[in-house]
């Protein structure tokens, strides 16, 4: 062996071996980390840290993975979906934090880690920055916009209140709207502190506006949320990002009363208003019943004074009016004058009528003498004796109009339509009517063959048989045909033959 091995001591052997006074058997790498994972737990069972959040994350799972910083170190945590359900405000990025667990190991990256059980904000500064930082995000999503603030209905005849059942607050809502304007009032329970009351207040806010007034419960008009005054912490459920929410999409007209004069909430900034007290919230959704009387008595007042006074100015206009206006001898004076030229007329043209009249009649009656009148009547008389009827007229007169009718019957005889069916020939008819060309028959399909002694139906064509149904038979034509002398002497030609 070369002499330059020699300076190597065991621990540069290749293959591994025990040595002499070695009592300590070789870890594997899981058996090292277990190791340690205890002796940290053991020794860390209970810590408290102070931090600031960086990294926060939410796993679809439900846990919380973060972790807490200072201005040297960085420690992950993480924090299971049990514990996370009972935080009562939403972890973000760079709030200081007190977390409450254990240090633990993670032995798939060798890293250790601390299970957080609670976690609290550190201090009133940090709930505060909290605060401002979810305020100036949801501001900036337009969720305090004035332009989405809706008016207050004047008069509401249902109110939703979202309060806790057995507190003063409720008390006192019913009190003053009672002593204000009684009106309905559907009162939705809920905490108002506490782990869950955020998610009952939402609930509650958005099962008012899903009301659509046809269940056995009307719809609200008005809806108030109230709480009493308490401390940031107490009031810090209606600060939460869940309710906020609920409040600007409701779709009634919502008041905020939460806390005393001085206490601000984010819920404030999403309601339609905002009341200092829930006593000045009642106030605010009611107006006074008795200032309502009172304001419908005086407009009653002064409506009946403006009807007396518009009654008093009009029977002033027409006096006035009336004043003006002339008399009615002066209105019917000229009326009168004429009356009295037309009856003075009227007289004169009678007196002047009647003369005329008179010497009308004087001069008829002289033209009437006996001598005329005998002339007339010898007149007349021959006149008649010239238009006396002698016979011979008479039998000429018949004999002329004879003839005529005896022509005029001959002709009619030679039109008869059925006058032809008696040599031989047959009518066409189709649907009632006579078929004058082969096109029509063709068209028509089916026709009818009428004869001198009855009817036969036919096709034409390709067209279907027609149904078998009895012939009826018919007689010829008997239509009376007048003969006279002269046609069985001279027959006319006919104009079918």
């Amino acid at each position: 062996m070369s002499p330059e091995f020699d300076v190597y001591d065991s621990s540069g052997r290749l293959l591994a071996e025990e040595r002499a006074g070695d009592n300590a058997a070789a870890l594997s790498v899981s058996e090292l980390s277990g190791l340690l994972k205890r002796t940290v737990e053991d020794r860390f069972g209970h810590v408290r840290l102070r931090g600031e959040i960086s990294g926060f994350k939410r796993a679809a799972s439900g846990h919380l993975y973060l972790a807490l910083k200072d201005e040297n170190a960085v420690l992950d945590g993480v924090m299971w979906k049990g514990g996370a359900q009972r935080l009562a405000f939403s972890p973000q990025d760079g709030v200081e934090v007190i977390a409450t667990g254990k240090l633990t190991t993670y032995p798939g990256r060798s890293k250790y880690q601390i299970v957080i059980e609670r976690m609290e904000l550190a201090g009133e500064g940090a709930l505060m920055a909290l605060l401002e930082k979810l305020k100036a995000r949801l501001a900036g999503e337009g969720l305090f916009a004035v332009e989405r603030k809706k008016a207050l209905p004047f008069l509401p005849r249902t109110i939703g209140v979202v309060t806790s059942p057995t507190g003063a607050v409720i008390r006192d809502i019913l009190h003053r709207l009672a002593d204000r304007c009684p009106t309905n009032v559907l009162v939705w329970p809920v905490l108002v502190q506490g782990q869950g009351a955020a998610e009952q207040v939402a609930r509650a806010v958005r099962g008012f506006s899903a009301m659509d007034g046809g269940g056995p419960l009307p719809r609200p008009d008005l809806v108030i949320v109230a709480r009493g005054g308490g401390s940031i912490e107490d009031l810090w459920s209606f600060n939460e990002e869940i309710v906020v929410r609920a409040v600007a999409d409701c779709t009634i007209p919502i008041i905020s009363a939460v806390g005393h004069e001085t206490d601000t909430t984010l819920c404030d900034y999403a309601a339609d208003r905002r009341a200092p007290t829930p006593t000045a919230a009642a106030e605010m959704a009611v107006p006074v019943r008795a200032e309502l009387l009172a304001g419908l008595t005086e407009m009653g007042l002064r409506a009946s004074r403006a009807v007396r006074r518009g009654a008093a100015q009009a029977r002033e206009r027409l006096e006035m009016q009336a004043r003006l206006m002339p008399t009615p001898d002066m209105l019917l004076s000229p009326q009168r004058q004429r009356l009295d030229d037309a009856s003075a007329r009227l007289n004169r043209g009678l007196s002047h009528r009647l003369v005329v009249a008179r010497a009308h009649l004087n001069e008829a009656g002289g033209a009437l003498r006996p001598a005329l009148l005998r002339q007339h009547v010898q007149r007349a008389g021959e006149r008649l004796d010239r238009l006396k009827l002698r016979p011979d007229y008479l039998q000429r007169a018949l004999s002329d109009r004879a003839i005529a009718f005896d022509r005029v019957s001959r002709h009619f005889a030679s039109l008869d339509p059925d006058r032809p069916l008696q040599k031989g020939y047959a009518r066409v008819m189709a649907r009632g009517r006579l078929v004058q060309s082969v096109a029509a028959a063709q068209a028509a399909g089916r026709v009818t063959l009428h004869f001198k002694d009855g009817t036969v139906d036919a096709a034409i064509g390709d067209a279907p048989p027609l149904e078998k149904r009895p012939t009826v038979a018919i007689s010829p034509s008997s239509r009376p045909v007048r003969k006279t002398r002269e046609a069985d002497e001279t027959p006319q030609q006919d104009l079918f033959s």
